[in-house]
């Protein structure tokens, strides 16, 4: 029997000599540029023409984008951003790090996103900025977020880093915010051989700020000219190469992605009564990235799952505001009972896009058998 693991060794099989020729090509080019070169900027203009963003820069990681992206709005100390409690750690660790506050909303008890109804309570004349972020296969409410933000004077970061390619409403993800990011990290949907990201905005004095910042405060003409003080998140000249390379085809991955979500979707609707809550049906506002459904047995079906020889995955098993590192931001008394079944419910199954049909209805067949 083939196993199935949840984050599959080959992903970019198919892509090695490719990787190789771009490793060659950077290593012997002329210009001897490994960082911010042609490649990136090339890169950067695919980005911007796909996404229809002002402009786009490329940066080290996801997590750097939005540590820009806070940056470039000069957010820091006495500031205030509503972030997600349950999320990846970086939306509260970009905002701590700049020395402001992360202040937590509860999520949505179905999509597991920021609930635009928890936003507005926690808005204060210290808040500077609003940080949704969209999730596993879902995107934020960012309707209600935008019109809630424009009505409190506040920008928006859009975390959209799991969420290239998405399109809600038909508005990209990444293009709601006042900044958007994306996130090249490996086993994201265009993820690549090591780490990346992108900051997109309409705004060119941000977009100056988070290049400026992203090479420690200098403009790109005067080197050790620092305007400003920035780190370095700067964007890799191979990968960028590698990443030229995979773009003509992440339509079809992304697409593949998605109809294995429709199939898992439409399979585990029944389940509902034996306590299994698929994500929603449809394809507005869906991204790719991870499939993750919400199971009350999740122990028992994690195991027979794995005993089958298929893998599965638990993500934030603890809130952000209940981890020790965040304790600090954690309000005495204040609870969120929605994030925390999130986290004790969620389990995520295989959604590579080189799964085959037979084994995707292999994945479907045994969870359905479990609770058969």
């Amino acid at each position: 029997m083939r196993t199935l693991p949840f984050f599959p060794p080959d992903l970019f099989e198919a892509d090695r000599d490719a990787l190789l020729k771009s490793l060659f090509e950077v290593g012997t080019d002329p210009e001897q540029r490994f960082i911010l070169g042609r490649r990136t900027a090339e890169l950067e203009q695919a980005i911007k023409d796909a996404s229809g963003a002002g402009d786009v820069a490329a940066c080290g990681s996801g997590t750097g984008g939005l540590e820009l992206a806070v940056g470039a709005l000069g957010i820091g100390p006495g500031d205030e951003v509503i972030v997600p409690a349950f999320c990846c750690q970086p939306v509260a660790s970009s905002v701590a790090n700049a020395g402001a506050t992360p202040v937590f909303a509860d999520v949505d008890p179905w999509t597991m996103v920021m609930d635009p109804d928890a936003i507005e309570p926690l808005i204060t004349g210290r808040t500077r900025a609003i940080m949704p972020a969209h999730l596993f296969s879902i995107m934020a409410d960012m309707p209600r977020i935008m019109e809630i933000a424009d009505r409190h004077g506040l920008p928006v970061i859009e975390d959209a880093a799991v969420a290239q390619g998405a399109v809600l409403d038909g508005v990209p993800a990444g293009r709601w915010g006042t900044l958007g990011v994306f996130s090249f990290f490996q086993v994201k949907a265009f993820g690549t051989a090591g780490e990346g990201g992108v900051v997109l905005t309409d705004d060119p004095e941000l977009a100056r700020a988070v290049r400026m910042l992203r090479n420690h405060g200098q403009d790109g003409v005067n080197r050790f000219l620092h305007h400003r003080i920035g780190r370095n998140s700067r964007f890799d000249e191979v990968i960028a190469a590698f990443q030229l390379h995979r773009l003509p085809t992440f339509a079809d991955r992304l697409e593949r992605r998605a109809r294995i979500a429709d199939y898992y979707t439409e399979r585990f609707a029944p389940l509902v009564e034996r306590g299994v809550k698929a994500p929603p049906a449809g394809r507005n506002g869906r991204c790719y990235y991870v499939y993750s459904l919400q199971v009350s047995r999740r122990a028992d079906l994690r195991a027979y799952l794995t005993e089958n020889g298929i893998g599965s995955h638990v993500y934030y098993p603890t809130p952000l505001p209940l981890q020790p590192a965040f304790s600090a931001w954690a309000p005495e008394g204040a609870d969120w009972p929605r994030s925390r079944w999130a986290s004790e419910s969620n389990l995520a199954i295989p959604i590579w896009p080189h799964l085959t049909d037979a084994d995707v209805e292999r994945i479907a067949d045994t969870i359905c058998d479990f609770f058969a």
